[in-house]
């Protein structure tokens, strides 16, 4: 069975000082954290990658990623627009950020019709996540279920920390049969004075516990469950229009589905640390974290020769 790894790569990295993020080296040879990422993926058997970035970005990323990608891989781009809107809607005065990951995994919709794996662009999420979630599509996966069978990389939100700030992160509630039973959207979770601290939308305190599962965005979908996102865009514009920063966003999607019986996500654990370049100050941590990797012979020096 065919199997694709989509990249969203379409943010602006504003907490990064300005800069775009995803495109900053972090190997010995200038690779950035998605080289080792789709090194991962390729290994594990997917054999198409498609890129969701910003149009203005096209031809850096092309020349700094994609035509290099382009030499072990099929490589396919489509583009995040924040006027991308079904008809009947028009861009509200004053939206000047896309409307989320909902929106962007929208856009491989006509490019996509095997299952795939969607991740962030700056997330290293180490090999595991990749090999069980190849092995689970191929295997397990069943394209034909009544509701979306579905499956994600599950993270011990201890090995999810930035030394250098607050994250958020899809905090998951999984059955005893390992199944997904909700994700909540868990903001400004740091440690502080040795203790986790964390709180929900509305700047409320909420607890967390280090050794519980949270999403990374790294979900593994049947080509169909496109047009459940697809029906869902009009009524989430429908309800959040006129709120500048709301976005549609694809763990609420899938949250959605669970609770309303129309589909089901297999956890699969996975002990690998993730990293990743949330604030400037945390560069030098993932480039001596890749050298480690190299170091240990999980990577070569070269990854693509």
């Amino acid at each position: 069975m065919k199997t694709s790894l989509v990249v969203m790569a379409a943010g602006i990295g504003s907490r990064f000082g300005g800069g775009i993020k995803q495109l900053e080296p972090v190997g010995p040879n200038g690779e950035i954290i998605m080289d080792y990422a789709i090194y991962d993926a390729k290994k594990a058997g997917f054999e198409k990658v498609v890129f969701i970035i910003r149009r203005d970005l096209e031809q850096d990323f092309k020349k700094m990623i994609g035509e290099r990608i382009e030499k072990v891989m099929e490589v396919d781009y489509v583009f995040q627009e924040l006027k991308d809107l079904p008809e009947g809607y028009a861009l509200p005065e004053g939206r000047t950020k896309p409307w989320g990951t909902g929106q962007a995994v929208l856009s491989v919709k006509g490019r996509v019709q095997e299952p795939f794996l969607v991740i962030n662009a700056d997330d290293y999420y180490g090999p595991e996540g990749f090999r069980i979630i190849h092995e689970y599509m191929v295997n397990q996966m069943d394209l034909n279920a009544d509701a979306y069978d579905m499956c994600m990389a599950g993270f011990i939100l201890k090995n999810t920390l930035s030394d250098n700030g607050a994250v958020t992160r899809g905090v998951s509630a999984v059955s005893p049969e390992g199944n997904l039973k909700g994700v909540r959207e868990t903001y400004g979770i740091q440690r502080v004075d040795g203790a986790l601290k964390a709180q929900d939308e509305d700047g409320n305190p909420v607890k967390v516990q280090e050794d519980q599962y949270v999403s990374m965005n790294m979900w593994g979908l049947p080509p169909a469950f496109l047009r459940e996102v697809e029906e869902g865009f009009p009524k989430f514009l429908d309800q959040n229009m006129e709120k500048p920063k709301s976005e549609y966003l694809l763990p609420s999607i899938i949250d959605r589905c669970i609770r309303e019986g129309r589909g089901q996500v297999r956890v699969l654990p996975t002990h690998d640390k993730w990293f990743g370049v949330t604030y400037r100050e945390d560069k030098p941590t993932v480039v001596a974290a890749i050298r480690k990797l190299i170091a240990d012979g999980v990577y070569p020096e070269k990854l693509y020769e």
